[in-house]
C-alpha cells in the first residue's frame, strides 16, 4: 500500500512536470510570436527590394542583414539596431575588397577579420558594429568569397537588409509601447502586492516563514523592475517612429513617472520585511493597524497597476493615505522599536506610491504627515 500511495505520488508529481513544461512552451512561442513574425516579413522584403529594385539575382546578404538587424530592434536602443546593420555593410564591404586582393586561406581570414573590426572601429563604431564587421568578413571570406574584382553590391544588399528591418520594426508592424510597458510592469507590482500579503500574514500569525518568502519575492522583484526601466525607451522610440502610437504617450509618461518610486517601494517593502523578521524573532507584539496599514499598501499596489494602464491615481492614492493614516496612528500611541521601525518603513513606503501615482515629493510627504483616520 505504501508503495502503491509512493507511486501515485510520484506518477501526479511527473504529471504535473509534465503540464508545467508545456506551459513553459506555450508561454515561450507567444512571446516569440512578434519576433518570429518581424524576422519572416523583413527578410522577405529584403529578398524583394534587392532581386526587383536593386537587380542583384542572388542578394544573399539581404535577408541575413534583416534578420540579424532584427535581434535588436525589439527592446533595444535603435542606434543600436542601426550600428549593427551598418556593421555588416562595412564588414562586407571590406572583406570584399580585401580577399579579391589576397585570396582566401588561414591566414587571410585573420587579416581580413582584423581590417574589417579595426576600420569599424575607426569609423567611430562601438563593439557591436566591430564584431558585426567582424563576422560578416568571416561569411565573405570563408563562405562567399568574390568571384572576380571588387564588388560592392553585396555590402548594398547588407544596407538593403538592414533598412528593411528598420522599416518593419518601426512602421510596418511596430512595437506596441503600450503593451511592452503594461507587460513589464505588471509583473513587478504583482512581486511587490504577494510580498505585502506575506508580510501582513507573518505579523498576523507570528510566524518567521511568510516574512523569508516575501523577502525572495523581493529578490525577484529587482531584476522585473530592471526590464521595468529597460522597456521605457524602446517604448519611446516606437511611439516617436510610429504615428499610429503617438496617443501612447501619456501612458509612456505614467510609467517614466513611476519607474524611479517603484524602485524605492521595493526597497521600503524589503526594510519592512526586515523589521517584521525582528519583531518574529523578538515576539514583540505589533499592533492590528500596522498589519491593517500594510494590508492598505497591498491595496494600493494593485490601484497603482489599474493607474498605470488607464491613469486613475484616486484609488492609489487612497489607500496609499489610509496606510499612512494607519501608521501614524500607531506611532502616536506605541514605544515599540519593532512597531516604530515597521510603521516608519509603512509610511516612506506610503510616499513612494503617491509619487508613483503622480504626486510630486513634497506633496506625497506632507499628504502622509498629515494623515489621520477619520
Amino acid at each position: 500500500m505504501i508503495q502503491r500511495a509512493r507511486r501515485d505520488e510520484l506518477l501526479e508529481q511527473a504529471a504535473e512536470a509534465s503540464r508545467s513544461g508545456l506551459r513553459t512552451r506555450q508561454e515561450r512561442i507567444v512571446s516569440s510570436a512578434r519576433p518570429i513574425l518581424h524576422s519572416a516579413v523583413a527578410a522577405s522584403l529584403a529578398w524583394l527590394v534587392a532581386t526587383e529594385i536593386v537587380g542583384h539575382p542572388q542578394p544573399f546578404f539581404a535577408p541575413i542583414s534583416a534578420v540579424v538587424t532584427l535581434g535588436l530592434t525589439v527592446g533595444e536602443r535603435r542606434r543600436r539596431a542601426i550600428e549593427l546593420a551598418i556593421g555588416v555593410a562595412v564588414g562586407i564591404a571590406i572583406a570584399d575588397a580585401l580577399v579579391a586582393a589576397i585570396g582566401t586561406g588561414t591566414w587571410q581570414v585573420g587579416v581580413v577579420v582584423a581590417l574589417a573590426m579595426g576600420a569599424a572601429t575607426l569609423v567611430g563604431g562601438g563593439p557591436l558594429l566591430a564584431s558585426q564587421a567582424g563576422a560578416s568578413a568571416v561569411l565573405v571570406a570563408t563562405l562567399q568569397p568574390p568571384d572576380g574584382g571588387v564588388d560592392f553590391g553585396r555590402a548594398i544588399d547588407a544596407l538593403v537588409g538592414g533598412g528593411s528591418a528598420l522599416l518593419v520594426s518601426s512602421l510596418l508592424l511596430p512595437l506596441n509601447p503600450r503593451r511592452l510597458l503594461r507587460e513589464s510592469a505588471g509583473p513587478v507590482l504583482d512581486e511587490l502586492v504577494g510580498a505585502l500579503e506575506g508580510l501582513s500574514e507573518a505579523l498576523s500569525s507570528r510566524r518567521p516563514d511568510p516574512v523569508e518568502t516575501a523577502l525572495e519575492t523581493l529578490a525577484r522583484a529587482d531584476g522585473v523592475h530592471d526590464a521595468l526601466v529597460a522597456a521605457l525607451e524602446p517604448a519611446g522610440e516606437a511611439i516617436q517612429l510610429s504615428p499610429q502610437r503617438r496617443r501612447a504617450l501619456g501612458d509612456l509618461d505614467r510609467y517614466a513617472v513611476a519607474a524611479v518610486p517603484v524602485g524605492r517601494l521595493i526597497e521600503d517593502i524589503r526594510s519592512l520585511a526586515r523589521g517584521a523578521r525582528r519583531a518574529s524573532s523578538l515576539d514583540d507584539s505589533v499592533p492590528p493597524e500596522a498589519v491593517q496599514a500594510i494590508d492598505e499598501l497591498a491595496a494600493a499596489t494593485r490601484a497603482l497597476k489599474e493607474y498605470l494602464e488607464a491613469g486613475a491615481p484616486e484609488p492609489t492614492s487612497s489607500a496609499a493615505t489610509r496606510a499612512a493614516a494607519l501608521a501614524n496612528a500607531v506611532l502616536e500611541a506605541t514605544g515599540n522599536l519593532s512597531a516604530v521601525h515597521i510603521v516608519g518603513q509603512i509610511r516612506l513606503a506610503a510616499v513612494d506610491l503617491l509619487r508613483a501615482s503622480g504626486l510630486p515629493r513634497t506633496e506625497a510627504q506632507e499628504a502622509v504627515r498629515g494623515a489621520r483616520l477619520s
